[in-house]
């Protein structure tokens, strides 16, 4: 007979049996296949006995017990109905799979006792997320809780047997049953590089409340010492953040005190506005040189110290902001020490289908300062304001736009320019035209029907000459040349010029879409032609007077379920040669199998590079995979960066080997070697490399994510 969940969790006692015999509301016999069902607890056996004036319920032979989702098997059962306490003899347990629970786990032990409806504690017992019949790795226990209601593990008397020799041992540990979070030692990571040494780490992990934890981590470096790190983070309306400190006392190599301090804080304020701050702070110019090993960290130059404010509406947004930075000198080079802006203020309203028009106004304030006044750079107020009114005609067929605006720029109290001004003002009128068409039709190819669209583009710009070679250069530089940049307005980036333009771009863009109106390829070509010669650059030298730009051209999508490609090239048609060319392709015939080459080009004197890049994740057979990294420079004829790894995965554990080489913007290299056991359900051992496999290999997935047999 089925019960509701509701019967089912009723204190009234369900029996059923091949044969009942006794006295009822003293003492019941229940024998073949008898079930008994009572406040969520399911027993089943070939007898059962039941007291009825104690409510508690035996069986001396083999039974099975569900209770609080889980199962198990034992001897000898002696349960209290009223209490949810008792005992069984030498169970075998199934902890199954909850909502935050995602593994199932199992294990043995030589009693249970039953201490509540979610407790249970096991003597001289075993545990492990394996699968029956595998027993890789496990728990050996003196004593095991475990508790539902908190779904948390506590042992005593703890060893991890990995393969059969035990790999750690504890006196006491807990570990959580799901993916909560819960205060305790973290699994230590550990590593070596050449800068550091041997470098061990012991996290603590401090759960304070719902809304605030912290995680306390010595680092033992055997070239260096000791270092100390602490991490923060707060999550509480209206604010959230993260403070972190890492300190190293008497650091042996350096001969002296090392430090490295950062506040990253986010505050909801009243009438929609919002504000931050970040603040860095590290104690020398060598300190991410020295301690990281990840490149990201190496090349870290300039630490922002940083607050601001923002607040909008449906047609206007303010933003506003005082930054400087710490700049990280590098005795092999000179770095540029960014200004100081104190404060920068940001003004803009768009307002739309204004009796048909569009109607924009961007504004900017920004006071340029240096950290030390005796420098020759200039320093000055700027402001900015561009006001401008489109008109966007759109239909089915395409679309032009029309728009007209003004960009007025005032400079005041400047110090220390090449002009020798003190103030400046420049005020340049800027009109374009957009406009494009839309054609497409239906294709058929492999027996699957597309479409694909032909989408001529053309982009009428007219800006007049204005001399700017007195104005000083605060923050702009030029953009790279691409679509985006043919497009745009102006090809300087910042705000200290605006470029001069008598031209109009071209471009024609075919687009193949699938029946559901997904983009499945996309090609593009692109050109601008001059109809006089630009005069405005950023040194104030002559341009190098050519009235047809290089040549863009551009292909990506995806070529079939296997193939990806990402292309671009622009080629000088006047020299008949290749300026930039980049190439990405990406072969993935399913979950775990990737493969990506790439190959990159700049003819630039100024960032002249050829590289190739190649990467892969790839099964070496069922359980093994490889992962490998190889970014080459062709021009110097050296590794930039490499990776070469191995993992294991079983069904309960998984095996990470990891070696990376990379070159830092010093030229000086960098090694480190990964090593990390994961047992599924209980912890990682080792240094982590799951970042730098995430960075290195587009694509990559943790192998222990992949079911075993999906190919």
């Amino acid at each position: 007979m089925a019960l509701s969940e509701e019967e089912i969790q009723s204190s009234r006692v369900h029996f059923w049996a091949n044969k009942l015999s006794g006295t009822v509301g003293v003492d019941l016999e229940a024998s073949g296949d008898a079930r008994i069902v009572s406040r969520g607890v399911k027993l089943r056996t070939e007898l059962l006995r039941f007291n009825a004036r104690e409510n508690v319920v035996t069986a001396p032979e083999r039974v099975h017990v569900q209770r609080a989702g889980n199962e198990a098997d034992g001897n000898q059962l002696r349960y209290d109905l009223d209490t949810n306490q008792g005992s069984l003899q030498s169970p075998t347990f199934r902890l199954t799979p909850q909502a935050q629970r995602k593994l199932p786990a199992r294990g043995d032990a030589r009693e249970a006792v039953f201490l509540s409806r979610d407790e249970a504690e096991f003597k001289d017992a075993r545990y492990t997320t394996c699968p029956a019949g595998n027993d890789d790795w496990y728990l050996r226990m003196r004593d095991l809780q475990i508790n539902e209601a908190t779904q948390i593990g506590t042992a005593r008397g703890v060893s991890v047997t990995f393969k059969g020799l035990p790999i750690l041992y504890a006196p006491w540990l807990d570990f959580p049953l799901n993916d909560q979070r819960k205060s305790g030692f973290l699994t230590p990571t550990f590593g070596s590089s050449v800068s550091t040494g041997f470098d061990l780490s012991v996290p603590y992990y401090w759960n304070i409340a719902p809304n605030y934890d912290a995680t306390l981590t010595p680092r033992l470096l055997s070239k260096r010492g000791l270092q100390l790190n602490s991490e923060l983070r707060y999550l509480r309306r209206p604010l959230n953040g993260q403070f972190e400190l890492e300190y190293l006392p008497s650091d042996r190599l350096a001969k002296d005190d090392r430090h490295f301090i950062s506040l990253s804080h986010n505050q909801q304020l009243p009438w929609g506005a919002s504000g931050y701050l970040r603040l860095q702070d590290a104690s020398d110019d060598d300190y991410f040189r020295d301690l990281s090993s990840l490149v990201n960290l190496t090349s870290r130059t300039n630490l922002p110290r940083e607050g601001g404010l923002s607040w909008g509406s449906a047609h206007w947004s303010f933003f506003g902001r005082a930054l400087q930075y710490q700049t990280l000198q590098n005795p092999e080079r000179t770095e540029s020490i960014p200004y100081r802006l104190l404060p920068q203020l940001q003004l803009n309203g768009r307002y739309e289908n204004v009796r048909g028009f569009d109607l924009s106004l961007s504004t900017e304030f920004t006071d340029f300062r240096h950290f030390n006044p005796s420098l020759t750079q200039p320093e000055g107020k700027r402001f900015i304001a561009y006001p401008s009114v489109a008109l966007p005609l759109v239909r089915s067929y395409g679309f032009l736009t029309p728009k007209i605006g003004l960009h007025h720029t005032r400079y005041a109290s400047l110090s220390a320019n090449s002009g020798g001004i003190t103030d400046e003002t420049r005020s340049v009128p800027v009109f374009s035209v957009d406009g494009g068409l839309l054609f497409d039709r239906e294709l058929r190819f492999r027996n699957r029907t597309y479409t694909q669209t032909l989408e001529p583009r053309l982009f009428l710009l007219k800006i007049p000459f204005k001399d700017q070679a007195k104005i000083p250069n605060f923050s702009t530089t030029e953009s790279d040349f691409s679509f985006a940049q043919i497009f745009s307005e102006n090809r300087f980036i910042g705000g200290d010029r605006i470029n001069d333009a008598d031209q109009i771009t071209g471009a024609l863009i075919t687009r193949f879409l699938d029946k559901d109106g997904g983009e499945r390829l996309r090609a593009a070509l692109g050109q601008r032609y001059n109809f006089k010669e630009q005069r405005v650059t950023l040194s104030g030298t002559a341009t190098d007077g050519r009235r047809v730009s290089d040549l863009l051209a551009g292909l990506s999508g995806r070529l079939s379920s296997r193939w990806w490609l990402d292309s671009a090239v622009q080629y000088d048609t006047d020299l008949a040669r290749t300026q930039k060319n980049s190439f990405a392709l990406r072969y993935s015939p399913g979950t775990g199998k990737v493969v990506n080459l790439g190959y990159r080009f700049n003819r630039d004197p100024s960032n002249p590079f050829e590289q190739v890049d190649i990467s892969g994740l790839w099964p070496l057979s069922e359980r093994w995979y490889g992962m490998a990294r190889a970014n080459y420079s062709l021009r110097d004829s050296e590794l930039v960066e490499g990776l070469l790894g191995l993992e294991y995965n079983n069904c309960c554990w998984s095996l990470r080997l990891v070696a990376h080489r990379f070159t830092t913007a010093e030229q000086k290299t960098s090694e480190s070697l990964f090593l990390q056991l994961e047992l599924r359900g209980l912890t990682k051992l080792g240094n982590n490399p799951l970042e730098v496999l995430r960075r290195n290999i587009p694509g990559y997935i943790k192998t222990s994510d992949i079911e075993l047999g999906a190919r």
